[in-house]
């Protein structure tokens, strides 16, 4: 794997350093009642350079996710062209949470409070849906693709709805106490993987394979 030159080392440092002090005024003092120029001047940088990297308020503070489904997506078109479509989705999602996993201190600490965020905030929490499911329409593109299908054919839709609903209970339907806790979330989305792959059925839409 190439590594990130100097500049990117440089830009990603910035682009994190905004979505910190975003979370942190978003946390202290409502999503609402902060501006772009708080933000901005939390880090020592300019409005326009806030701009660079983020078109809005909403988009700061949906980065995480947004980086999460660009994660998967990626992982999904490098699945075998042969592999059944439930089964790419669910390794493409592995993927994405083995990155969580795998990440230091600071990016657990990151995406929890992203989600703490997200969930108090009504209009963030009705942006995250609306983007979830601009991203279903895009795992939807990329089933087809892989299938050969048109993109109206009924079993990319339904492939993509079904592993929605079972990825948002391992993701959402956790203890209290897992909540915080990226390891918990993690062997909860596994479980619940799991579950769905032995309670469907052998066979998808070719003979002798799984789903």
């Amino acid at each position: 794997m190439r590594r990130p030159g100097l500049r990117e080392r440089k830009k990603q440092k910035t682009r994190l350093a905004l979505i910190d002090a975003a979370l942190s005024l978003f946390l202290e003092q409502g999503y609402e009642a902060t501006t772009v120029d708080q933000i901005a001047a939390a880090v020592d940088v300019s409005p326009r350079t806030f701009f660079r990297y983020f078109a809005t308020k909403e988009d700061v503070a949906l980065s995480l996710a947004a980086d999460g489904q660009e994660t998967m997506l990626a992982e999904l078109a490098t699945r075998p062209a042969d592999e059944a479509p439930f089964t790419a989705l669910s390794h493409a999602v592995r993927a994405m949470v083995t990155m969580l996993q795998e990440g230091d201190l600071d990016d657990t600490a990151r995406f929890l409070r992203a989600r703490e965020v997200i969930d108090s905030t009504p209009a963030l929490f009705a942006g995250s849906v609306r983007r979830l499911v601009e991203n279903e329409r895009r795992l939807i593109a990329e089933i087809s693709r892989r299938q050969g299908t048109d993109p109206d054919d009924l079993l990319p839709h339904f492939v993509v709805a079904l592993f929605t609903a079972v990825a948002r209970v391992g993701f959402e339907l956790c203890e209290p106490a897992d909540i915080n806790d990226v390891k918990a979330l993690a062997v909860r989305l596994e479980s619940t993987l799991a579950l769905a792959e032995r309670s469907l059925r052998p066979g998808w839409d070719r003979p002798g394979h799984p789903v």
